[in-house]
């Protein structure tokens, strides 16, 4: 398994691990014009939901040997954090936030992998 594949495991375990919703796996390894090999994408059910899952994704990449994010973004209103970890972005939204910004749709070229939510 290649380090990408690791560390995008991991993050997908540590938002599992918080009970983040709707994950979304966004391929972007194809794209010339991309800043990302990839996107991972989740959903919190409140603020303080979206903040601890994101907490967690950081948390539990360190302790799993991962790195820590190059820069986080969202934490002053939690409706959207980003953690940027240089070929992988992970955005956790709050549902209509996701919504408003459809990232999904945006990047509607790239492959696209939907987790199932584990409850």
């Amino acid at each position: 398994m290649t380090e990408e594949n690791t560390l995008l495991t991991t993050i997908i375990e540590g938002i599992q691990e918080r009970k983040g919703k709707d994950i979304s796996i966004v391929d972007l390894s194809a794209m010339e014009y991309a800043t990302a090999q990839g996107f991972v994408i989740c959903s919190g059910t409140s603020t303080m939901h979206v903040s601890a899952v994101a907490d967690c994704i950081q948390e539990y990449v360190e302790s799993h040997g991962g790195p820590k994010p190059f820069a986080t973004d969202g934490y002053q209103n939690s409706q959207w954090i980003v953690l940027d970890y240089g070929t992988i972005y992970v955005h956790v939204f709050m549902p209509e936030t996701r919504e408003l910004y459809n990232l999904e749709q945006l990047w509607n070229d790239a492959e696209i992998t939907t987790v199932p939510n584990l409850d």
